[in-house]
């Protein structure tokens, strides 16, 4: 009994040093107005280990997806991406105008001042698959959140 106990203990270990490979900080989620059917989220997002982020969803939306805003022709334009790199020990800005989250298919309106939960799945060099879940605060309908020193953007 103890071995099996010692045995599911250290499992439990392994796997939640695999989520605290990826960190985020600051992450918010702009509020709604009544009827509104999507939303984007934000956030600083770093690995300690070449990951790739390729998933995202969050209980307040029907889905949630990884986008990318890009000049196309003089154009901005937004679309789905699959996946966006994190090179080890390199911050990624997921923020307006760049790699950002979009929900759709709002279940309610987001309030200012609640947060929502959102968990993000990554996936290692292996193939292997984990996931962190953050708590993003939504913010006004007109927050820019502000220039961060040593965050990049891609």
């Amino acid at each position: 009994m103890t071995r099996t106990l010692f045995a599911l203990l250290a499992a439990g270990l392994f796997s939640t040093s695999a989520l605290a490979q990826v960190t985020v900080t600051e992450p918010w989620v702009r509020a709604t107005v009544p009827q509104q059917k999507s939303a984007g989220a934000f956030m600083h997002v770093q690995s300690t280990a070449s990951t790739r982020l390729v998933g995202v969803s969050t209980p307040v939306a029907g889905r949630a997806e990884l986008h990318e805003m890009a000049m196309e022709n003089n154009t901005m334009r937004m679309r789905q991406v699959d996946g966006i790199d994190l090179p080890a020990g390199k911050p990624v800005n997921l923020a307006s105008g760049g790699y950002h989250v979009m929900f759709f298919d709002l279940k309610r309106q987001l309030k200012e001042g609640e947060t929502v939960p959102v968990t993000l799945v990554v996936q290692d060099s292996a193939k292997k698959r984990s996931s962190v879940t953050v708590e993003a605060q939504v913010r006004p309908l007109t927050y820019v959140a502000p220039k961060t020193a040593g965050h990049h953007g891609h």
